[in-house]
């Protein structure tokens, strides 16, 4: 370790050690990990089917569907759709599951530092 990271080691604010080692905390990471990694490796997933289809199933993908609207177009713009809708999900999930834990923590915090904060000064 650099003497620069011991120095922003040393600043940190010991109120947030205390959080770290509650059940809300590791409840709140649990939750936000038992989203956001199945869904990253199900869209990177999604994502590397229509790489591996346009480089490998080249007539699958210029199947014409409709006019000039071939199936390669569809995995793409279906490429956005997910994107949005990723983000949709994680917003609804969050502000259900995520949020509500976060403000728990948030006012543990403030309260904690408070009292920190008002030893300090006596």
């Amino acid at each position: 370790m650099t003497p620069e990271t011991h120095e922003q080691a040393a600043r940190h604010d010991p109120v947030y050690d205390r959080l770290h080692e509650t059940s809300e905390f590791t409840e709140l990471r649990r939750r936000y990990r038992g989203f956001v990694i199945p869904a990253t490796v199900a869209f990177l997933a999604w994502y590397l089917l229509y790489v591996v289809m346009s480089n490998w199933a080249p007539d699958f993908m210029n199947t014409k569907v409709v006019g000039n609207i071939n199936v390669a177009l569809i995995f793409g713009l279906l490429q956005f759709v997910t994107t949005f809708g990723l983000a949709w999900l994680y917003s609804n999930y969050s502000n259900a599951k995520l949020d509500p834990l976060a403000r728990n923590l948030e006012e543990a915090y403030r309260e904690q530092a408070g009292v920190d904060a008002k030893r300090g000064q006596a």
